[in-house]
């Protein structure tokens, strides 16, 4: 959820874990009749996506174990991962119950039991009785959360600082630092990276290759997010779920856990009216690092509208990656269409339909900007410009024609990056330039790794003005930059998904 925000706005800047890469392990695929889902009802779903506010960028539906709808918005692709925020969350808790399973730790053990090195110098009652099963419902009893851990390299520490005024298990917090602990904990417990512990155990059996997850200065992986995966792997991880933990007949997770984890542990806000919480996804009550949904379902949910949705009573799930300040009504769109789609037995072929959904599919993009031509621009070609200091750090910009194509020079504070941008197409590129950044009170996170895959195109707006639309095809974000050209004075009009409704203004001259 958007809470993540909060949670890491102060956080320092994060590094990557990358690991192996085998022979990917694809999952099945079926019509949506032979499964018992009426493929109008995708259609409609597909076409309501037009509409949204939620701008989609993938999405696969499962059902009965069998992939029988998936889309990717051009330019992104299924080979393509995709920034998880908080779903990283769900494989965390995964990483406890493996070591649960594994007699490494229990539910019932005390958080400053793994860190007696790290505690402050007195330790509360609350601070003392707070345990694993606390932190994993979201009631560590801080309140707010301690999104300020950042001052400190050592994160275990400032969480352990932060002041806990509830009874531990006692209220919910959303709390994105203390799924960072846990992955602190499973490392203490098992000497390796929830990354490294999980590869065997989870990612390898379900095939899941290429991952990367952000790690803190001391080489935790951050826990509460900073993972991405494909969304075919979003899928399969759902699916597990959906097994009760089997995978190809091999009991992958500890027997119960999945009931244990997905069942309901607190719930968010005990004195709201029922009618207001049986609207809201958001308040059906919380498990292990998983919220409850309507309709029986439950899911892991991540900043932006990542979802990975478990529904039982129908034998689906469904993996979506988007964009959006609107995570309900994303969601609302998967109960009106997708959910009464889903029959009991298997249904005739409707050919008619299918051949509109295949369609349908197969045009869905992200549309470039519109090709446009503008003799200004041989005037600009090959020019730089000096700019004056700004939060993005831009010394200077320079801009060239070739072939068509804007390729824009950037000369950073501590590198120059250079950027494609497609006339009337997408330009694919790498960037190791920041990408869409939060500036917090006290020190600037990145929302990207490095390096980034882009994508990029371009439109003049008019005689003087150069719309440029940067895409980070690997997280949700996109950036543009509005340049208007003044004889030799530039002035630059910079905003970005991540934060809606601020803007950068950056000016320079000519050189």
């Amino acid at each position: 959820m958007l809470s993540f925000l909060r949670a890491t706005v102060c956080l320092a800047t994060l590094q990557v874990a990358t690991v192996f890469s085998l022979s990917a392990q694809h999952l099945p695929h079926s019509s949506p009749e032979a499964e018992g889902v009426d493929p109008q009802g995708i259609l409609n779903f597909v076409n309501a996506t037009k509409t949204s506010k939620t701008e989609f960028h993938s999405f696969m539906l499962l059902r009965h174990g069998k992939v029988v709808a998936e889309a990717w918005w051009n330019p992104y692709r299924p080979d393509l991962r995709h920034t998880l925020y908080s779903c990283s969350k769900s494989f965390t808790a995964t990483a406890v119950g493996f070591a649960i399973g594994e007699n490494k730790l229990k539910l019932t053990d005390k958080v400053i039991s793994f860190f007696p090195d790290q505690l402050p110098a007195k330790v509360s009652d609350n601070l003392a009785a707070l345990t694993v099963k606390d932190v994993l419902m979201m009631a560590d009893g801080q309140d707010p959360e301690p999104i300020w851990v950042g001052m400190d390299t050592n994160w275990v520490r400032g969480f352990l600082a932060a002041p806990i005024v509830h009874k531990p298990g006692a209220v919910f917090l959303y709390n994105s630092v203390g799924t960072y602990m846990l992955s602190a904990i499973v490392q203490n417990v098992t000497g390796q990276t929830v990354l490294q512990y999980l590869k065997p155990r989870l990612f390898e059996p379900l095939g899941i290759t290429g991952i990367d997850w952000e790690t803190d200065p001391k080489g935790i992986n951050t826990g509460g997010w900073g993972l991405r995966v494909k969304t075919e792997d979003m899928a399969k991880f759902a699916q597990l779920f959906l097994q009760k933990g089997k995978w190809n007949g091999k009991q992958l997770l500890p027997k119960g856990w999945v009931e244990e984890a997905s069942s309901v542990k607190i719930i968010q806000h005990p004195d709201m009216p029922k009618a207001k919480r049986d609207s809201s996804d958001w308040e059906q009550g919380y498990c292990y690092q998983m919220w409850r949904c309507r309709n029986n379902a439950y899911r892991g949910d991540g900043a932006f509208g990542q979802y990975m949705i478990v529904m039982p009573d129908q034998d689906a799930v469904l993996a979506v990656t988007a964009e959006t300040t609107d995570m309900q009504e994303e969601i609302n769109l998967v109960w009106k269409h997708l959910l009464p789609a889903m029959k009991p037995g298997k249904l005739v072929q409707n050919k008619l339909v299918d051949t509109e959904l295949k369609k349908t599919i197969d045009a869905l993009a992200l549309k470039p900007a519109t090709k446009s031509d503008n003799s200004f621009f041989k005037t600009i070609n090959g020019k730089s410009y000096s700019l004056k200091a700004n939060r993005l750090k831009f010394s200077s910009i320079n801009f060239t024609d070739s072939n068509g194509e804007c390729l824009v020079a950037i000369k950073g504070d501590t590198a120059n990056y250079a950027l494609g941008f497609g006339n009337g197409a997408w330009h694919l590129g790498k960037t190791n330039k920041p990408g869409p950044s939060l500036t917090g009170a006290l020190r600037e996170i990145r929302t990207m790794l490095s390096p980034a895959k882009v994508a990029g195109s371009y439109i003049w707006k008019d005689d003087h003005t150069l719309q440029l639309t940067l895409r980070y095809i690997e997280s949700p974000h996109t950036e543009t930059f509005i340049c208007n050209f003044n004889n030799n004075q530039l002035t630059i009009h910079h905003a970005n998904s991540f934060e809606k409704g601020k803007e950068d203004l950056l000016t320079g001259v000519s050189l």
